[in-house]
Parts: C-alpha cells; structure tokens; sequence
C-alpha cells in the first residue's frame, strides 16, 4: 500500500493507441478525495457513455485514462510529464495549483490545456495564452458576480461603501485566486476587505478563525473553499450566529456535500452555479443506461449520478468532446491532434439549441469562445440551499465586465512580461473579435 501511494501516477484502463487520447488528472485519494471522486466519476462516465453508445466521437473511441495527484501539485506535474508523449488532444489539470505549473510546458509541447472554471483568470485572454482556456466562467468573474448580487441586496454599488465583506478562501492557488480582483473592487466601491485563509491541515478546525470574523463584524462572506472546508465553514458560521443568507461560495463551494452534512440550519446558504442538477437530463439518463446499469461506472450508488459535482464534470467532459467535435469540422479529420483541438475550442459555440441536441436542454447557459476570449464571462447563476436541495433564485447573474476584463489584459500582459520568452501565438488574433 505504501508503494501503491508513492506513486506519481496511476492509470485506468486503456493505453495511448488509434483514438483520441483524453487524460485526466484526478485525485480520488487524499485530503479532498470526497470531493475528487464524484467529479472523477462524471468525467469518465460521460465519455464512456459516448464510447458505448456513439463509438466514440464522430466515429473515433475516446481512450480514458486517469492519472492520480491526490490533489498535489508535484504529482500533478509529474502525470503532465507522463501522458505528453502520448498525444494528447487535450489536459485537464483539476486543481489551480496544476494548471499553473502547466501552463508554460503545455505552450511549449502545444497540448490544449482545459482548466474549467478554475486556474488562471488571466488565461482567458487568448491572444496571449493560445493553449488554455477556462470557460464558462473565471474566479475573477464570480468574485465580481459575487459583489453585484451583494449591491442588488444592499440596494445599490454605491450602498456598498464602509460595508465589511470577509473572503474565507483556501490557503492554496485556487482560495487565493479571487483576491486581486475583490481587492481592486474594495478600492472602486469602498468596501471593507478581510482574508481569512485557512490552511489546508486545519480545514475541519477552523474555530479561531470564526471567531476572528464575529470580531470584525462582517456584512457579507465570500466562501471559496473545497472538500471538508466547506461544511466546517457552515458549522462555524451557524456558532457565531452569522446568518447563513449573507455566505456566497464560489461554484466549487456549492455542492450537495457541502450543505447536506451541515443539517436544516444550513438553510439560506447560496452559491454560485454554473450547471443544472438532478438526472433530468437525456444525456445522464444515458450514462445510467449505458455505463451505470451495466457496472461500468465507479460511482457507488445511483443516486449520486446528477448531484452537482458530478454534473459539473459532465460540463467539463462535453466542452472536451465540443470541441472535438468542432476541430473535427474544421479539419475534415476524424483522428484530430492537440492542435486541432486547440482550433476546435476556438471556434466552440454551444447555444441552447446545441445544448438540446446534445442531450443536455438547460443545463448550462450558451458558451462561445474566439480567438481573443478563451473563457466567454457568463453562465454564471446563484442557487440557495432549501435543507435538502438547490434551487436556483438569479437565473443569470452577470460579472462586473467592465471591471473584470481590463484587469484580465492587464494580469495576461504581466504574466507575458516576467516570463522571457514566452510562446507566441503562430496566427494573429484580433481582440475584436
């Protein structure tokens, strides 16, 4: 057992062969492995389920592999370094801390990398950051989405001056993503800022830090933890009597474990969302038919498939197979590369028709990508925990865009700048478009 967790990779099933290759970086191990597995699970089910009902991807199998970080970053980087050889069409790092080690080794070894509403903010301008792309949303953008529904609630930007609003984030990349732009926010609209980080070997201890924030005597709290931290957070909130429909969590805090575990006084609690729940779906009735009823999925009980971190990895793996489907198009191959692929996200418009015929009607807003834009700023909605389920109450709430995207040129420019040498892109790219 201990050489089995020594290990920098461990992979599932097929080896790199005719097909599309598509790796994923999971962690169904390890300290966030209760969050890890649902997601690894929705992944590899929803290309499965293509492999056995479709033959793959306009004719082509999809090969499945998973390589295992337990949510680390050096085994995150070492499984880059094993599957780059193999050709990938595309990368999908699972954790911002990954993503930004990869980063400049996926533009050199020209492999797409997918960092799905997570990693780098500053990678959406595509016109620097040719090889990866983040969409539907960055975490700048549901930070700011985060301060708009926060004016909404408090009747106006300019009712938010003198306001106290606490950030309590993950001590990690991903937790500290958030805070240049929530500090550039602070000095626009003259809120009070407060980080409160938690590591993560304290993530179920976080009593001192609660008592910190009832110290300071927040308005709001912005939540974006992951795994155990989320729940605790709730808990310790409920102590201090903090009121639980004054806490927002980012997409990745609003997860069914995340509310469940806290019991009927985790009512009120809201996050932000960018997927629909439940089984509802063609597509997921699909995965239980072909992949779960026939043993061919990991998940441990059926009721899990169509909980939201596992329909959250089904947006990620269908934003994979669209934009094989579109470098498909493009090219008039149907074994297409990494740079196809890279072409194919560039040229993604998935609308609601699509979405439909796809087998997935409302279950993510439209998503188009450019050349200049890898990310498209939206689909981003606010759901609110009624004691056993989410239910959406802003459909679509939209990011400060006018805030968010000149800082995203700015943050992409800098990266270039301390980065000598950096890949340019081989084609031009007009930010107009």
């Amino acid at each position: 057992m201990a050489l089995v967790a020594a290990m920098p990779a461990v992979f599932t099933s097929a080896q790199a062969g005719d097909g599309l290759y598509v790796p994923f970086f999971t962690y169904r191990t390890g300290p966030f492995a209760g969050s890890g597995i649902p997601y690894a699970n929705g992944l590899t089910d929803y290309l499965n389920m293509l492999n056995e009902r479709d033959g793959g991807v306009g004719g082509v199998k999809l090969i499945i592999e998973e390589c295992e970080t337990g949510y680390d970053t050096k085994k995150g980087v070492e499984c880059y370094d094993s599957v780059k050889g193999k050709n990938p069409v595309v990368i999908t790092p699972l954790s911002t801390g990954v993503t930004l080690q990869v980063i400049p080794k996926a533009s050199v070894d020209k492999i797409p990398v997918l960092s799905m509403a997570y990693g780098l903010s500053a990678s959406a301008d595509g016109s620097l950051f040719p090889w990866v792309f983040n969409a539907p949303a960055t975490y700048w953008d549901g930070a700011s989405a985060f301060i708009r529904h926060v004016a909404d609630a408090e009747g106006g930007f300019d009712k938010l001056k003198g306001k106290r609003i606490g950030l309590v984030h993950l001590d990690a990349p991903y937790g500290k993503e958030p805070i240049p732009l929530l500090q550039a926010l602070a000095q626009n609209y003259g809120f009070q800022l407060k980080l409160y980080p938690v590591p993560a070997p304290q993530m179920q201890n976080q009593s001192s830090l609660w008592l910190d924030v009832r110290r300071d005597r927040l308005d709001w709290i912005y939540l974006q933890g992951w795994g155990a931290m989320n729940p605790t957070a709730l808990k310790e909130a409920i102590k201090i009597g903090f009121p639980m429909d004054r806490i927002v969590g980012v997409w990745w805090s609003g997860s069914d474990d995340d509310a469940r575990p806290v019991g009927p006084e985790a009512k009120g609690y809201r996050s932000l969302s960018i997927t629909g729940v439940g089984q509802n779906y063609p597509a997921i009735q699909d995965i239980l038919k072909y992949v779960v009823d026939k043993g061919k999925s990991q998940v441990t009980s059926k009721d899990k498939v169509g909980e939201v971190l596992y329909n959250r990895a089904v947006l990620n793996a269908a934003l994979i197979v669209e934009a094989i489907r579109s470098a498909q198009n493009l090219t008039g191959k149907r074994q297409v590369n990494g740079d196809d692929v890279r072409r194919g996200f560039e040229a993604l418009n998935i609308t609601d028709a699509r979405w439909k015929e796809i087998g997935l009607p409302g279950f993510a807003a439209p998503i188009h990508l450019s050349c200049a834009d890898h990310n498209g700023h939206g689909g981003i909605s606010l759901v609110q925990w009624d004691e056993t389920k989410w239910s959406t109450t802003v459909p679509s709430i939209q990011p400060i865009k006018d805030k968010v995207l000149p800082m995203i040129d700015g943050a992409a420019e800098e990266y270039v700048k301390a980065n000598p040498g950096w890949p340019k892109r081989t084609e031009s790219c007009d930010k107009s478009s």
